[in-house]
């Protein structure tokens, strides 16, 4: 049987789109924690030269970034699919995709759920005000954007769910616990509508950070 793992510090939004994508494969996998702080030192930095999360695993073969993962995770696994057969709608997830890592994350998750959940919870901080203020505008941007590109539909490629749903859904379930996310969807409805259509879905609500802590103390 094949193996899959998944390097990663618990709470990570990008392993937990892998960890949802096995899920949604009905694939069996195990979660390796990495130690706190260990991102930049070895073992980790042979597996991945950038000191990043998550590094996955699968009978021999080692590979990183998320969306590489994803994708191939969708090719080896092909039911169900998790990437649409038409061109234009694959093209949208892909879009959707990179915006999701290049925009909603790179300064709006990396700062805002950094700053209210990440450093409070994990680093016994207090949240930077002036920082997480900083990232308002950029965060109102990237919202008014996915929000468009949803528009009435239920996913964001069109009514099946693809592999764009799950990273979005994995960054912005991040910011729906912050105070910001009233302010930042309260002109966007339909993403309110559209993550609660996600987080009912089994592999998000197997993948929650008190689960996936729960499979790295098992590892």
């Amino acid at each position: 049987m094949s193996e899959f793992i998944v390097h990663t510090i618990p709470g990570s939004p990008f392993a937990r789109a892998v960890l949802a994508t096995l899920e949604e494969k009905g694939q069996p996998y195990r979660v390796v924690p990495i130690a706190p702080g260990g991102l930049k030192s070895e073992p980790h930095i042979s597996r991945h030269p950038f000191g990043k999360m998550p590094v996955f695993e699968h009978d021999g073969f080692s590979l990183y970034e998320t969306q590489a993962i994803l994708r191939y995770l969708d090719r080896i696994l092909p039911s169900p699919a998790l990437t649409p057969a038409d061109p234009k709608a694959a093209a949208r997830m892909d879009q959707v995709m990179n915006i999701s890592d290049w925009y909603l994350f790179q300064g709006v998750g990396n700062v805002i759920a950094f700053e209210r959940i990440v450093k409070p919870v994990l680093m016994g901080g207090t949240a930077d005000e002036a920082a997480v203020e900083a990232a308002m505008p950029a965060a109102h941007t990237v919202f008014k954007e996915l929000g468009c590109l949803l528009g009435g539909q239920d996913y964001f490629a069109g009514e099946a769910m693809t592999l764009a749903d799950l990273a979005v859904s994995c960054q912005m379930g991040f910011l729906a616990a912050t105070p910001e996310w009233a302010p930042l969807t309260a002109a966007n409805p339909n993403l309110v509508a559209w993550l609660t259509r996600m987080n009912a879905q089994p592999s998000m609500q197997a993948t929650t950070w008190e689960k996936v802590s729960a499979m790295a103390k098992a590892a």
